[in-house]
């Protein structure tokens, strides 16, 4: 009788992991595709970081001495005077 009843406790403690193997599964893919999503969001913060840092040219010399680093500045539509804001916002 006490063998019997190592045996099916032995058998329950080793039938307990896959049982619930497929949960457990379902659990880590959805984990594995919130860790995918987050990376994608951060990787889209880091590109809009880098994006809004205002990019220069390289420094310029000029012959009294002077430095000029000239900032690189995108074109934006509706600029008519080229201060990079557009007419309906001045």
């Amino acid at each position: 009788m006490m063998r019997s009843l190592k045996r099916c406790l032995l058998a329950a403690a080793l039938a307990l992991p896959l049982m619930t193997a497929p949960a457990l599964a379902d659990e880590q893919d959805d984990a594995l595709a919130q860790a995918e999503q987050a990376m994608r969001n951060l990787l889209l913060a880091l590109d809009l970081i880098i994006a809004s840092i205002p990019q220069y040219e390289m420094p310029e010399v000029l012959e009294n001495g002077d430095i000029i680093i000239r900032r690189v500045q995108p074109e934006v539509e509706g600029d008519t005077n080229d201060d990079g804001v557009p007419e309906e916002e001045t």
